[in-house]
């Protein structure tokens, strides 16, 4: 790599860890709803709202989306220098009359565990969610600032205030919004992913892997208030939104951008129009490149790597693999039949965690033959279920790959599962077992021991087969 793709590595990598994996509000929720069991639905079933509203299992919905702000006296900012289309804040609020969520999804690459702090705070004050009940995620692109703690500079705190507004604005307009709503669920293909694990001359590295495995399935969930109008259309998708990640143009500059997740969340919400919130879930994202990246890595006839640059002309391919998958989403939408009025799905948030094994995270900058993945003990990774009606979605705080989250899928008894990665501001990666042997980047760029994955999806099958025997 160049000397600044070593800095935005060096950057991401301060960005991403930042924190233990049970702390402060995260370590409150595991403990209170801990299902060691493996069976336990006291806490999953039951909560109390500050709502005051009589109990009633009657699903309700609201969303709200805000931009975040990013003024040119912000700029430059962890290394960009002018914003090519605005990062949103978006919420959506469920509840059964007993109980409240609050999904927070973030058009951000990471986010530090300080600002899920002032995020919770926010979201239990405007919308009266416990603590606990809000489940915080990122898009993932690659193309926006890293959130770090607000010390860290006055430029930094002021971009984490900017959030928070947008968050304060996104979630007011969840609560009016909140009204009866029912539900469905749907499943596309669209081809706009890739795995990125090819093998060089040197060893396994990063670039367009056509052989390997890759999800290109599209859950999508949609959410219609009594007279059908969709309230969210949630979108869950294999993808690191990284089309323009490092990509440098013609001017020098370094823009922001929501990247392929936010353009396809403005189709789909330019096509349904109104307050309609379109909310994208990064699935396995691990191994998954898009299809087509503006920077990207080439290889020769003699398995020889290098990196090109598109520049300017990289914008297009945002927008027309944005368009593809959006336009994928909203066809499935379409199709879809919600449920009937007054119908009462079940409605669950779950959290766990499991002990795995952890090793010295490397910072891989080119392919290699040898690796020594030294142990360096155990830790504790959080494991989210949040179950509505036959749909479930699982959470993860790293990054899972392909083969893992279709282990999730394949054994799961819901009829529509969605596997999700970067919950709770998010994590390197988790790789599977494969990855260690070909000393892939995802295996080195990893604080996780090879077995990992595969103890966590094993976990998340037996919760999943608990919840489906309550349903």
């Amino acid at each position: 790599m160049n000397s600044m793709n070593e800095d935005r590595a060096a950057r991401q990598d301060g960005g991403m860890h930042r924190r233990s994996f049970l702390n402060g509000s995260v370590a409150a929720a595991v403990a209170a709803t801990s299902l060691a069991s493996g069976v336990g639905t006291a806490r999953a079933s039951d909560a109390t709202t500050s709502t005051g509203k009589p109990a009633s299992a009657e699903l309700s919905a609201g969303a709200g989306r805000a931009a975040i702000d990013i003024p040119a006296s912000l700029l430059p900012l962890d290394g960009f220098t002018t914003v090519h289309d605005d990062l949103y804040v978006r919420v959506l609020l469920l509840e059964n009359g007993t109980r409240r969520i609050a999904l927070v999804v973030l058009d951000l690459t990471s986010i530090s565990e300080e600002a899920i702090t002032s995020i919770r705070t926010i979201i239990t004050k405007a919308a009266g969610v416990a603590t606990t009940d809000i489940v915080v995620t990122v898009t993932h692109t690659f193309s926006a600032p890293h959130v770090l703690s607000t010390d860290t500079s006055a430029s930094g705190k002021a971009y984490v205030q900017q959030i928070l507004a947008a968050t304060t604005s996104a979630v007011t307009a969840a609560v009016k919004a909140l009204r009866p709503a029912r539900v469905g669920f749907g499943t596309g293909t669209c081809d706009v992913n890739v795995n990125r694990d090819v093998q060089t001359a040197d060893g396994w590295w990063l670039g367009t892997g056509e052989r390997g495995p890759s999800d290109k399935s599209v859950g999508v969930t949609r959410f219609d208030d009594a007279d059908g109008t969709p309230i969210a259309v949630l979108v869950n998708y294999s993808v690191q939104s990284g089309v323009m990640d490092q990509s440098v143009m013609a001017n020098g500059d370094v823009p922001v951008s929501g990247d392929l997740a936010g353009a396809a969340m403005r189709h789909v919400e330019e096509q349904y129009g109104g307050d309609t919130v379109g909310l994208f879930l990064v699935g396995s994202c691990g191994d998954q490149s898009p299809a087509f990246r503006s920077k990207r890595y080439l290889m020769d006839k003699d398995r020889n790597w290098s990196q090109v640059d598109a520049q300017d002309a990289g914008w297009l391919l945002v927008t027309l693999q944005g368009e593809r998958l959006g336009t994928e989403a909203v066809r499935v939408s379409e199709t879809i039949k919600t449920s009937t009025a007054g119908a009462r799905p079940s409605l669950r948030l779950l959290t766990d965690s499991v002990t795995v094994d952890t090793v010295a995270m490397g910072h891989p900058t080119g392919p290699v033959t040898s690796y020594d993945f030294t142990p360096t003990g155990t830790a504790e990774a959080p494991v989210w279920i949040l179950q509505v009606g036959q749909g479930v979605f699982v959470g993860v705080e790293p990054e899972l790959s392909t083969d893992t989250a279709l282990d999730i899928k394949r054994h799961s008894p819901f009829a529509h599962t969605a596997v999700m990665s970067m919950l709770e501001g998010g994590a390197k990666n988790m790789a599977e077992s494969r990855s260690y042997a070909r000393i892939t980047y995802e295996a080195m760029d990893s604080s996780y021991a090879q077995g990992s994955a595969e103890k966590v999806a094993a976990r998340i099958g037996e919760l999943l087969d608990s919840l489906s025997g309550g349903r």
